[in-house]
């Protein structure tokens, strides 16, 4: 199991490694984790070791939600006074959110 967290670790570390140096704008991670997925289609196979600790990271995956939920506590009287802010804000993220994936898909899958 511990060969599976080194492996992931490798990739998130090669990840920021090419944030920092070549692609400033892609967040670390987000380029470790499309690094891993081309890594596991060239092997066509998940190793049992990183199986194995990503089912452990998905099954706990509620605990990665504690810290944000402490910080809405924490803020709590910053976000009553500015409630309708955050919530239009919130409303506005989750429309564009829908939307521009379904654009994007609508005219990528216009017939030829």
């Amino acid at each position: 199991m511990i060969s599976g967290l080194v492996q992931i670790l490798l990739f998130q570390g090669a990840g920021e490694l090419v944030s920092n140096f070549l692609l400033p704008l892609i967040p670390g991670p987000v380029i470790g984790l499309v690094l891993l997925l081309a890594y596991l289609a060239a092997r066509r196979r998940v190793p049992e070791d990183v199986d194995r600790v990503g089912s452990a990271l998905v099954q706990h995956l509620g605990l990665l939600f504690v810290p944000a939920a402490v910080g809405v506590v924490l803020f709590l009287p910053q976000l009553r006074s500015n409630g309708l802010a955050v919530a239009l804000a919130l409303v506005v993220s989750v429309v564009l959110t829908i939307a521009v994936p379904a654009l994007v898909l609508r005219v990528l899958a216009r017939p030829r």
